[in-house]
């Protein structure tokens, strides 16, 4: 039940082509990012048709855009967690993803100038990998490509959000579409889904309240050559100053993922004190020499950095992730530290849970707006969220914790969880999403 309210909707890509197709969708959400999109395309392979409103404007591609990387050290990446992979895999996006994928073999994990290590391997673990790691433009615009191709997916870029009104059968959005000429619009739908990232329009709207604690850390983050092949291994490296990962990338050549191919690209997370990041992202030497002191040879020799950016630490936590027949998800109901790669991966397990539930309700012939249902979702999700939030934190102050007593117990930890058995598996199906 969606409808669309005074407005001339020619313009917008994708939608504005089949006003018939608008007025019969039900599910609306604000965010076109990785997670919206992906929540779409989640839908779309049950049936549930969605329109998806995006700020920012959308580029032009075709299915031939970035056969070839042109951007060899200028990228973000993400470390996609398997059960990440495998809802990739079941919405049949994964043969389309998988060529700039490079899976992860084997986590090193160690402290700097301490005794404490670890390593997972995947052959001990019995998995194919612990998962793959993707660069941000790739992924994104796969995941646009396959949303454009979709007849049940409308999407409308340029679109700023500026109301949001409920109503008992209902919720209707007000936006401004900035085309040709600006217009204020409005589309109405069963349910409403907030994707629009941290500082989340929508959660304001909706008078949501956030729980926030910064950091007071600086990620960089960028990509790195070194003269040593990567093996698929990633190296997690804890430092006085914070966590530190060094992952593997696909080269320009192949997909990095056959014996023969052999990458030298590496993700690399840096996590500085607030206020140090200036020269370590405008200055390629000092990046790459602090890099080497602070992983020592495992990785071999920094030998080239790509451009770098930093971003500000903040843990950012909706109060509430369901308001009526609204649903806050992604960065805006959580926010999370990036040591361990968790973040994208605990927002998919939300936008696959969220769909199956949907559908289950579509099935049924029922309203999935209905803000009970809404609410199961919410608790349903809420302890996989905390134990991940807790985790990110314990490693986030664990590891940087100045007291000799705490580094030792800390370092302890980290041999017996090399040593002693069921811990490994425990963990890995955690990190893995495989268990939440």
């Amino acid at each position: 039940m969606m409808q669309n309210t005074d407005v001339n909707l020619s313009n917008a890509k994708n939608t504005f082509d089949n006003i018939k197709a608008i007025t019969e969708q039900q599910v609306l959400i604000a965010g076109g990012g990785h997670v919206g999109l992906s929540f779409a395309l989640l839908l779309a392979h049950h049936g549930i048709a969605s329109t998806l409103l995006e700020k920012n404007s959308y580029p032009t591609i075709s299915p031939n855009d970035d056969s070839n990387r042109s951007h060899y050290l200028d990228s973000r990446n993400t470390a996609l967690s398997r059960r990440t992979v495998q809802i990739y895999q079941e919405i049949g996006l994964w043969d389309e993803l998988q060529s700039h994928a490079c899976r992860i073999d084997a986590v090193q994990i160690s402290e700097q100038g301490s005794f404490g290590r670890a390593q997972l391997n995947k052959a001990e673990e019995r998995v194919e990998s612990f998962g793959q790691v993707m660069e941000n433009a790739w992924l994104g615009r796969k995941l646009l490509l396959a949303a454009q191709q979709e007849p049940l997916i409308s999407l409308i870029d340029n679109a700023n959000v500026i109301a949001v009104t409920q109503q008992a059968d209902g919720v209707t959005l007000s936006f401004n579409y900035y085309g040709e000429e600006e217009h204020e619009q409005q589309l109405q739908a069963s349910v409403l889904v907030a994707c629009d990232g941290r500082d989340s329009t929508v959660r304001q709207l909706l008078n949501i309240g956030t729980t926030t604690y910064d950091y007071q850390q600086t990620a960089i983050v960028g990509v790195v050559e070194t003269d040593k092949a990567h093996d698929h291994v990633a190296i997690e490296r804890f430092s006085p100053a914070g966590p530190l990962a060094v992952l593997p990338l696909t080269d320009p050549e192949g997909d990095g993922n056959e014996e023969y191919q052999q990458g030298y690209r590496r993700s690399v997370v840096w996590v500085c004190p607030k206020g140090e990041e200036t020269r370590y992202l405008e200055d390629d030497a000092h990046f790459l020499a602090t890099l080497q002191q602070a992983f020592g040879e495992r990785a071999g020799t920094f030998v080239n950095a790509g451009r770098r950016g930093g971003y500000p630490l903040t843990r950012v936590l909706a109060d509430r992730q369901v308001k009526g027949r609204c649903v806050i998800m992604g960065n805006a109901a959580h926010t999370l530290h990036p040591v361990a790669g968790q973040g994208f991966n605990l927002c998919m397990r939300d936008a696959q849970v969220l769909a199956k539930m949907l559908s289950a309700q579509v099935l049924k012939g029922e309203d999935i707006g209905n803000t009970q249902l809404l609410k199961r979702y919410e608790k349903a999700r809420l302890s996989d969220q905390k134990r991940v939030i807790r985790f990110c934190d314990a490693v986030v102050h664990g590891f940087t914790h100045p007291n000799p007593a705490i580094k030792l117990a800390r370092n302890v930890a980290l041999v017996a969880f090399d040593k002693l058995p069921n811990i490994k598996p425990l963990v890995a199906n955690y990190a893995m999403g495989l268990k939440s």
